[in-house]
């Protein structure tokens, strides 16, 4: 069953990275608030080579797909945390506006890249696993704990949710990120190994959700000094 729950995880990815498209060429694209864009494309790979393992069987080809997924991974979620400061910036708080906050924003990213790949892709090894009819690849070493990237990419996530509730009155990216690190954090008793992956789903759709309501709320704030800065009609 589970193959086919990653195939339709695939598939509303696939949705979601379409309205994230339609976002971005509304609102622009060189913006470090399309970087939610990569991690959607990268979950829809995920979700993707998870739902169609069984099919490709066991073998070079998927073990090399397994092994992107590692590495997409380690390059493309730290970069959410860029976008979880970049979101304070757009939520107006002046501190946020800085050039030294900006480049923070970067090295807070590039460090947890570094720091995921030497602790999960250095030297990684691929074995074959089977677990709930999905065939893939995963490493031969277990987890030795919580994995670190991800709770301190989540952390950054709620810590910004909250802030943009308080400042603009959006509970929603705060909420996305609570239930994903408590559904990551507790045992489920759930058959499945798609659980997970649920609650990432969640998270990036509230995201994209909150991307949708600052980039409306930048267009009003637009309109707004566009008509306050116009030239009064001349009196008859």
């Amino acid at each position: 069953m589970d193959p086919y729950i990653f195939l339709g995880f695939a598939a509303v990815y696939a949705g979601l990275l379409l309205w994230g498209i339609q976002m971005a060429n509304w609102s622009g694209w060189w913006t470090p608030a399309n970087i939610p864009l990569l991690v959607v494309a990268a979950l829809v790979y995920d979700n993707l080579i998870l739902g169609i393992g069984h099919v490709l069987g066991e073998g070079s080809l998927l073990h090399a797909l397994s092994l992107g997924r590692y590495i997409i991974h380690a390059l493309i979620t730290p970069l959410l945390v860029a976008w979880a400061l970049h979101t304070l910036r757009r939520a107006g708080f002046e501190w946020a506006q800085t050039r030294g906050f900006q480049i923070a924003s970067i090295g807070a990213a590039v460090a947890l890249t570094i720091l995921e790949y030497f602790l999960e892709v250095r030297g990684l090894e691929l074995v074959p696993q089977e677990e709930y009819g999905v065939l893939s690849y995963a490493s031969s070493e277990p987890p030795s704990g919580p994995p670190i990237m991800v709770l301190i990419v989540a952390l950054f996530l709620v810590v910004a949710g909250a802030m943009v509730w308080w400042k603009q009155k959006w509970p929603w990216l705060f909420i996305g990120a609570v239930i994903m690190t408590i559904g990551s954090a507790v045992e489920i008793p759930v058959e499945s190994g798609a659980i997970t992956n649920a609650f990432e789903l969640v998270l990036l759709i509230s995201i994209l959700a909150t991307k949708d309501f600052q980039d409306k709320n930048d267009r009003s704030v637009e309109a707004r000094g566009a008509t306050s800065s116009a030239p009064a009609p001349a009196s008859s």
